[in-house]
């Protein structure tokens, strides 16, 4: 029959008798038999043994990389007891608290056991000290309980029920002390399966534990929604060391977090946990989620409807991704932010309260929820020293210092140590981040001198809502949220709950060009009902990088200068802004009321202009090199009289040139545009060209001096700021901008301050 001991959750053991060989094989094969049963990580050793120096522990030396062995050395015996003793003590007073009688209970009652087992190995030694032996005697006595055990030789142990006696002699083993069982003790178990063992459980406990379920975050399913955001909005992120919820909240302290943590560690699968602990207990009308990713990658597209699952998370009103070339996409959802506040700074002065709760309070029928706006490595945002990262620094500031009291909470995020130096320099918004959420090796995140995150295991998290002051750390075991089928089971749930006139969350990617036919402004065009033409016809040119899905739209009244140029040496994206400029202007008109006259110069541009020639069908008329001269002096003849709208879309007009001075002689030629385009405005015809140049367009003007007033608009596409100079933009040098692929720079004389970045519409065949 096995003779067995006792000691997990059990007792102590205590081991006595002439045959040394036969204690040391006892304690290798206790020792040995829990850490391999139990799960990797749940045992840790301390081992005292000043005699051999911890030489009777050698074979499990691999436990200690996971820091699951620590030695003591001599004289550290009191030191070491005082520690047990203080584990108990902590155990029992936060662990424990009076609701268990001991963590054996607590695991049977939960499932879960937030504590390892702490065996303290001790080896021989002096005779203990007066204090010694008082410790000694309250960790036989109480440490059970706690899962605190001792394994000792050498060092007498008090009488106690817990207390385990092993007398090994030359004939054999007695359990239970001289007068016990006898047993015929195992041989030690070899030394190689000791060191295997140990090295593959500090493996396994060095890779991180797992995580805790993404179950344990939410609610019971008839408690979603349950919740109130007038006081702010709390939820758990994930299990503290006692295995109790660790829990985040917004309000009006700590008002924005600050979550930091190197490629790896976590990051997205944090924000995924907290976005779906706080959507399953609030609310749609109590919650709404504004998120921009400025990296790479499609991992946030999930929340809006897609292809793939046509579900979506109803609180989310925005998502950014494959930003970050586009930085005015993030500064457009801070206006967009700080508009917002405005419109409740407002509510909240007419009704005469101050904070977000009084207004809700006192306007129960307003439409109140609380936001978080979440900016992944929004570092990307700050960087360089142009107007966008002075503006958005601004606005930041703006937001994170009053948005507290009006329920806008922010939530900037970064892998790189740069994107937490990026704030340094203003200490005044840095200051507003309160809650503070450091992933493991985590730098800059947390005070200076608090570097709790640098020996975090995996799926954990340092979360501190005291501005990362050491006294306010709090560990958190964080769950795996972010994979598909776990995210999806929430967010089809969610969505199933969503109210009847909830709508998918705009999706902006970077990385895709939109579509004409699919942009709301341009299916909200028709022609009016009387038959005639518009007043005040609008030609679309692109989308805006807007938080709302808007189009740039370029009003065409009679007017001087009402005019287009398009910029540049990109054929496709070129041929994309007249191409939209003509079908939204086409849409507006009923068949006959306006003349649509295409000119293409480029055999590049054919393949567009010819498909925009055969869909305007009979209110079209097709030009080439040949007949272009013909266009203009026809054009320029009429304007004294009297005809519908006339748009000229003139493809790679600077083309032209040749043409019309061989035709009429180059002066006459270039005059007549340039009539047209002086005179031609007031008569309702207009011009929307394409120059290949800048310097080009201004030698089609007249030089380099030519006044460029009848240029009223114009979209610039590979042409640098640089280049477009005072003449066409007001103040000196030019607009900040600096060219990409498939974004454009609009500006409207009449209706911009600043430039507008646009993507031109893809292709309409």
């Amino acid at each position: 029959m096995p003779a067995l001991v006792p000691l997990l959750d059990a007792g102590h053991v205590h081991l006595s008798g002439d045959d040394r060989a036969g204690c040391d094989a006892v304690v290798s094969a206790l020792l040995l038999r829990a850490a391999g049963r139990a799960e990797p990580g749940a045992v840790r050793l301390i081992g005292y043994d000043p005699e051999h120096l911890g030489g009777g522990l050698a074979g499990f030396a691999p436990l200690g990389t996971a820091g699951l062995l620590t030695f003591v050395g001599p004289g550290g015996l009191g030191a070491l007891l005082d520690d047990l003793v203080e584990q108990i003590r902590r155990i029992n007073e936060t662990v424990l608290a009076g609701e268990h009688g001991s963590l054996r209970e607590l695991a049977s009652a939960t499932g879960r056991r937030p504590e390892p087992w702490r065996v303290a190995v001790l080896l021989g030694g002096d005779e203990l000290n007066r204090h010694e032996r008082g410790q000694l005697e309250r960790v036989v006595r109480a440490g059970a309980a706690c899962g605190v055990h001792l394994v000792v030789r050498g060092i007498p142990l008090p009488d106690d029920p817990t207390v385990t006696r092993v007398v090994a002699g030359a004939s054999g083993a007695l359990i239970g002390g001289p007068a016990g069982l006898p047993v015929r003790l195992d041989p030690p178990p070899p030394a190689t399966l000791v060191t295997e063992t140990c090295r593959e459980i500090a493996a396994r406990v060095n890779a991180g534990p797992p995580p805790t379920p993404f179950a344990d975050l939410l609610p019971p399913p008839e408690q979603m929604w349950r919740e109130n955001s007038a006081g702010g909005l709390t939820a758990p992120i994930g299990e503290g060391p006692q295995g109790r919820p660790v829990r985040l909240t917004l309000g009006d302290y700590p008002p924005h977090a600050l979550i930091g943590g190197p490629s790896g560690t976590g990051k997205t699968n944090l924000i995924f946990a907290w976005i779906g602990a706080l959507a399953a207990r609030y609310s749609p009308s109590e919650l709404e989620f504004y998120l921009l990713d400025f990296k790479e990658g499609v991992s946030f597209a999930r929340f809006a409807q897609g292809r793939r699952d046509p579900s979506w998370l109803p609180h989310m009103r925005l998502v950014g991704i494959n930003v970050n070339t586009d930085r005015e996409f993030g500064l457009a959802l801070l206006r967009f932010l700080t508009e917002e506040l405005r419109r409740r700074a407002d509510a909240a002065k007419k009704h005469e309260v101050t904070k977000l709760a009084e207004l809700r309070a006192v306007d129960p029928t307003g439409h109140w929820p609380r936001i978080v706006a979440v900016v992944d490595e929004f570092q990307m945002l700050l960087a360089g020293r142009d107007v966008v990262a002075r503006e958005a620094a601004d606005l930041l500031e703006d937001l994170a210092r009053r948005g507290r009291s009006q329920g806008i909470h922010l939530v900037l995020a970064s892998q790189d140590v740069r994107g937490i130096e990026a704030l340094w320099g203003r200490p005044a918004l840095v200051a507003q981040f309160t809650l503070r959420i450091a992933l493991p090796k985590a730098l800059r995140i947390l005070a200076e001198r608090n570097d709790a995150a640098q020996s975090l295991p995996r799926w954990h998290a340092v979360v501190n809502a005291e501005s990362g002051m050491v006294e306010g750390n709090e560990v958190a075991r964080i769950p795996s949220a972010s994979d598909w089928e776990t995210w999806s089971g929430l967010q089809h749930r969610l969505w199933r709950m969503r109210p009847a006139d909830a709508a998918p969350a705009r999706l902006f990617d970077g990385d895709a060009i939109p579509r004409l036919a699919e942009a709301p402004d341009y299916r909200a065009l028709e022609a009016p009902a009387d038959g005639k033409a518009p007043r005040n016809p609008v030609a679309l040119l692109g989308e805006i990088i807007d938080v709302q899905s808007r189009s740039a739209a370029l009003r065409l009244p009679r007017a001087p200068g009402r005019n287009l140029a398009v910029l540049g040496t990109r054929v496709d994206e070129a041929c994309a802004v007249l191409d939209a400029a003509a079908r939204s202007l086409a849409r507006q008109h009923p068949p006959g009321t306006a003349r649509f006259s295409i000119a293409c110069l480029d055999a590049d541009a054919d393949p567009i202009a010819r498909a925009l020639y055969e869909d305007l069908a009979d209110d079209a008329a097709w030009y080439d090199e040949e007949t272009v001269g013909e266009l203009m002096a026809e054009t320029a003849d009429g304007l004294g009289g009297a005809g519908g709208a006339h748009y000229l879309l003139l493809f790679a007009v600077d083309a032209a040139a040749g043409t019309l001075a061989a035709r009429a002689g180059r002066r006459t030629g270039l005059e007549q545009l340039r009539r047209i385009l002086h005179d031609g405005p007031e008569r309702r015809t207009h011009v929307l060209a394409w120059w290949r140049g800048v310097a080009r367009m201004r030698a089609d003007l007249g030089g380099p001096a030519a006044r460029t007033d009848q240029i009223g608009a114009w979209v610039a596409l590979d042409a640098h700021g640089g280049e477009l100079g005072a003449s066409l933009y007001p103040g000196t040098g030019g607009p900040d901008w600096y060219p990409r692929p498939w974004r454009g720079l609009f500006f409207d004389r009449a209706v911009h301050r600043t430039g507008q970045v646009i993507i031109p519409y893809g292709p309409s065949r």
